[in-house]
């Protein structure tokens, strides 16, 4: 069976060798040109992949190699001004591609399924590898409770030299990436749609400021426009680049629980903050614990864990 992993393998195989800068090279920046194509989905550059590990076959006079019905829109886009001055205009903006295939792509994404073929960032891109991140995830309406939650964890995990990941979102987001800054830590959001369509617009001051000193991530082209089905897909990335997950006041139903069932699935820590058993909004940390997630009282619930 062609498996992804062992066809990864395959792919650093054939380039390495006395060209293997220059074929690396070739094959990030054709990577990076087939991910603005239209219509491609992951599974779609994974075949193109395994018929072409340098994708080749776009410079071919022929268009035989590639699978129909996409051969002429994908050729058309490939080779298309349009997107060839998207990317050159990418470096102006401070936002940075990185392919699966490039050094500097996170080890830990690497471990799940499906991880993105490429990542736009801007900011800090070295903090997607420092070897302690946490993701923080909960209500976009957040109460009280995770306000006072999120004060009493964060001072003590930021002198621990923990990054705190999460999404942007309203709620719970925000406030753990607000107080990770103001405790003088490091964070970094994921976000759905790409870095020139941050949303929710009220947190545009707040990415344009985590850009600065800290990172924002999305793995869609940055003109790309937020799309529902978008938001729980890159939960799998919160939660990929992270070494666990912390669940506070998240409904039955919730982003929150999606995030913490790829952190299972990837064979992460998953932490829950207990709450009220008579609120809607910590039935789902309630079940996190009652199926054996780490309830967390303090910091020092999360660093032992780490520490040991």
């Amino acid at each position: 069976m062609y498996t992804y992993t062992n066809f990864f393998y395959y792919i650093f195989f054939i380039i390495v060798g006395k060209e293997e800068k220059r074929n690396l090279y070739t094959l990030n920046e054709n990577l990076i040109k087939l991910h603005h194509c239209r219509k491609m989905s992951w599974k779609t550059i994974f075949t193109l992949l395994k018929m072409d590990p340098e994708l080749h076959m776009f410079y071919s006079t022929s268009n035989k190699k590639l699978p129909l019905p996409i051969a002429k829109e994908t050729m058309e886009d490939f080779h298309s001004t349009f997107i060839q001055e998207q990317i050159s205009q990418y470096k102006h903006n401070g936002i940075t591609a990185i392919t699966y295939f490039d050094s500097r792509y996170p080890k830990l994404l690497k471990e799940i399924y499906q991880p993105p073929w490429v990542l736009y960032t801007k900011g800090d891109a070295s903090l997607m590898n420092m070897p302690k991140k946490l993701a923080v995830v909960g209500s976009r309406l957040a109460t009280n409770y995770s306000h006072q939650v999120i004060e009493k964890l964060m001072p003590d995990l930021v002198q621990n030299g923990i990054i705190i990941a999460s999404g942007l979102a309203a709620g719970v987001d925000t406030l753990a990436h607000k107080a990770t800054m103001a405790n003088g830590g490091k964070t970094i959001a994921v976000i759905a749609g790409g870095l020139f369509q941050i949303y929710p617009k009220q947190n545009i001051p707040l990415a344009r400021e985590m850009m600065k000193k800290h990172l924002i991530i999305s793995e869609y082209p940055p003109l790309s426009k937020p799309m529902k089905w978008q938001f729980p897909m890159r939960n799998r990335i919160i939660s990929g680049i992270c070494n666990g997950t912390l669940v506070m006041e998240a409904k039955r139903k919730s982003g929150s629980l999606i995030t913490a069932n790829f952190a299972l699935n990837e064979g992460r820590d998953v932490f829950a903050i207990p709450g009220s058993i008579f609120s809607p909004f910590s039935v789902g940390a309630n079940e996190l614990i009652k199926a054996g997630a780490k309830p967390v009282l303090s910091a020092e619930d999360i660093l032992e864990e780490w520490h040991y």
